[in-house]
């Protein structure tokens, strides 16, 4: 680079020989000064010609590494800068044959004709030439020339101003046909990584390269793709996104493209014709491709033209076209004008991506779908499914066949309660994910009981110890829904993960309120064959003491099912029906598909809060509270056999500190100030309604707090 700019200086140095006597001094600096003109407008000439030759680059000679090298270091912004030097040196070289006819002209030609027909290019080639200086020392290209332009048009000399923003209005054409060509198109153009929008790729590769129509079917299905495009597929580059181009712009940019991608590219799924015969949507693009400086491949604009012709009309190609053209004709860069118009192609795509996911492919019908069956809206599916499989899970889950087990109650609670009508049941399946030592270390602290092979809680297994696992195995019970596209765009794995998540927590509490009202059903049954049994016998007095021998579980139980019922009422109504509701106003109002993404991310984000799974304290009380109520109707069903009260002394006892800590944490005045607050209220004053939650979770702190006070003391 040193010697890059000593040559340079020594070439804008060139003098007058020093012996010419006859010329005067005065004259000798005017005549230094044409000199220098000369100089600026052979380099600028150089560069305009080596911008503007790209047989360097495209020379059938070079091998392959070499031409990825010169390709990557050509620029078609440069090129467009170069065109604009090319007009500037016309207007130079006619003034110059203007001035060379006057002096012809002329019988006493006169030095002074000469300077006054040159003298508006001593300001305006000598900031050309730092400026072309300064792109060739940094490598300046894309829109960091464009940000270098725009800087520079900020000057006191109007001529200088207008001839660096005819170079911008120049440089700004590139930048119209790249948008014109992902906006219109959905096709990035950009062969050498100028455009803000990027492949998401370790190396950019321009989709005019012509690839192999095979390679990437070998690889990933179409809707695979199609997938990876939209949701990872391509990025803003903040390296060439001008600076007076905001982020919120650009990123309107990003999503339009990746829209008309996505309408013009419609999956087979939808069994609708394609065809490859030409179009006229495909007019004007043969423009583009050469102001680009390539040739895109035509089959993807053919493919799926009748599917498409519906899902984007050509009237809204046009009127998206015809936005940019505006643009693009206009003498100067107006950025109010850029972002209205980016903003208006924005809604267009949106509204026709709406269409496609909200009407085409029945978004409101697989979220109903979704809400019946991971939120549990179908109640009398899996009421049925749980009594089906209630004795299957009160033994462990087995590694290798959990799933298969499952099934079976899964089947059979499908055909008691799932018609014909119900088209979307076919996508749900139910999976066992891996629960082995991961859903074992999640249990660490918590009371694990062993059932053997006969199913009696408390004795060990027989199995391996590798096998053995904690009957909460059965927590980690997942449904699965199948997703075609293009709904893949708006259920993202990200979005079914958290169904997965409030549906597991669902189905836990409601496998809970079922065994606190099974266990009640059974043992007043037994009670019932006892009482038989004793009045036969004529044992008045064994009759009292076998109630009384019930009376202290039957309290901790009406505990425990009044907590289980008001906080699955609480989610269930005041939550789940709530937020649906508000769902499906918004969803009605809006015909935008961004809104309606925003709008779905807004629901399962409430889901979430309000059901307190994205609190940690509260995740594991309510964990305890459920393993505490499945242990009680557990030692309760076994009391017969083994009467053992210190057990069930203890689970009361533990349920007593977790359902006081609970409340203690819900009224607290962090969660009050919450979005949670509205609903939670409700919920407190289920609880509370005589004061008996607050009543007792006050004295339980009252006793706990002096505890550690006497061994302190003792010390």
């Amino acid at each position: 680079m040193t010697s890059f700019m000593q040559k340079i200086e020594k070439l804008s140095t060139s003098n007058l020989a020093p012996d010419l006597s006859f010329i005067d001094p005065s004259d000798q600096a005017l005549i230094q000064g044409l000199i220098s003109l000369g100089f600026y407008y052979r380099e600028l000439d150089r560069f305009a010609s080596k911008s503007r030759d790209l047989s360097s680059v495209y020379s059938s000679g070079n091998d392959d590494a070499s031409l990825k090298e010169k390709a990557g270091a050509g620029s078609v912004y440069r090129r467009a800068i170069a065109n604009g030097i090319v007009e500037i040196l016309s207007v130079y070289r006619s003034a110059v044959l203007q001035v060379e006819q006057n002096l012809l002209a002329d019988p006493m030609p006169i030095l002074a004709t000469v300077t006054k027909g040159l003298n508006k290019f001593e300001v305006l080639l000598p900031p050309l030439y730092e400026l072309i200086v300064e792109i060739e020392r940094e490598n300046v290209r894309g829109g960091q020339l464009l940000n270098l332009l725009h800087k520079r048009c900020h000057c006191g000399v109007p001529e200088l101003q207008a001839c660096i923003q005819r170079l911008l209005w120049h440089g700004h054409q590139v930048l119209y046909n790249q948008l014109a060509s992902w906006m219109v198109y959905g096709i990035l153009q950009d062969q050498h990584g100028e455009f803000f929008i990027r492949r998401q790729d370790r190396y950019v590769e321009s989709e005019s390269t012509q690839p192999d129509p095979d390679h990437k079917l070998k690889q990933k299905s179409f809707e695979d793709v199609s997938l990876t495009d939209w949701h990872s597929g391509f990025h803003i580059f903040l390296d060439m996104l001008p600076e007076y181009i905001r982020m919120p712009v650009a990123e309107s940019v990003l999503f339009s493209g990746k829209a008309v991608r996505v309408l013009r590219n419609p999956s087979s799924s939808l069994k609708l014709q394609q065809t490859f015969v030409h179009h006229p949507v495909l007019r004007g693009y043969s423009k583009l491709q050469g102001s680009l400086g390539g040739g895109a491949p035509q089959k993807e604009l053919f493919k799926g033209i009748d599917l498409f012709e519906e899902l984007l009309p050509q009237s809204e190609s046009d009127k998206i076209y015809a936005m940019l053209r505006q643009l693009k004709e206009s003498p100067e860069f107006h950025k109010r004008f850029f972002e209205s118009a980016v903003s208006s192609i924005r809604i267009i795509a949106a509204n026709h991506l709406w269409q496609l996911v909200v009407i085409r492919a029945d978004l409101n019908g697989h979220l109903k779908a979704l809400k019946d069956y991971f939120l549990l809206a179908k109640g009398d599916f899996f009421q049925c499914f749980l009594e089906e499989s209630r004795q299957l899970m009160r033994l462990p889950p087995r590694q290798s066949t959990a799933e298969a087990d499952l099934m079976v109650p899964f089947q059979l609670a499908s055909l008691k309660t799932i018609g014909d009508e119900d088209k979307y049941f076919s996508r749900v399946s139910l999976r066992m994910p891996s629960f082995g030592i991961s859903v074992g270390a999640a249990q660490v602290g918590l009371s694990k009981m062993k059932l053997s092979t006969d199913g009696v809680p408390g004795v060990p297994s027989q199995g391996s110890a590798s096998s053995e696992l904690s009957v909460d195995g059965w927590d980690g019970m997942a449904l699965e829904y199948s997703v075609d596209w293009p709904l893949q765009l708006f259920f993202t794995q990200e979005v079914l993960s958290k169904y997965r998540k409030v549906f597991q927590y669902l189905i836990r509490l409601k496998r809970t309120q079922m065994e606190l009202e099974k266990s009640w059903a059974s043992v007043m049954h037994q009670e019932h064959v006892d009482f038989a049994n004793y009045r036969k016998d004529r044992k008045s007095s064994s009759i009292s003491i076998l109630r009384r021998r019930y009376n202290p579980m039957w309290r901790v139980r009406e505990h425990m099912i009044f907590l289980i019922r008001n906080l699955q009422f609480y989610i269930q109504v005041d939550v789940i029906e709530s937020q649906w509701n508000s769902l499906q106003a918004r969803v009605q109002d809006s015909h935008d598909f961004t809104e309606l993404v925003g709008f779905h991310q807004d629901y399962l984000s409430a889901l979430i809060s309000q059901s307190f799974l994205d609190i940690g304290s509260v995740s594991r009380i309510l964990d305890s509270i459920m393993k505490l109520c499945l242990q009680f109707c557990w030692n309760i069903e076994r009391y017969e056999t083994n009467p053992d009260m210190s057990e069930l002394e203890h689970i009361t006892e533990e349920f007593g500190k977790k359902s006081n800590s609970l409340y203690t944490i819900l009224r607290s005045s962090r969660l009050a100030g919450s979005q949670r607050a509205p609903f939670l209220r409700q919920f407190l004053m289920r609880l509370n309604f005589n004061s008996f939650f607050e009543a007792t979770a006050r004295g339980v702190l009252n006793f706990v707090r002096p505890r550690p006070t006497p061994p302190i003391v003792q010390q």
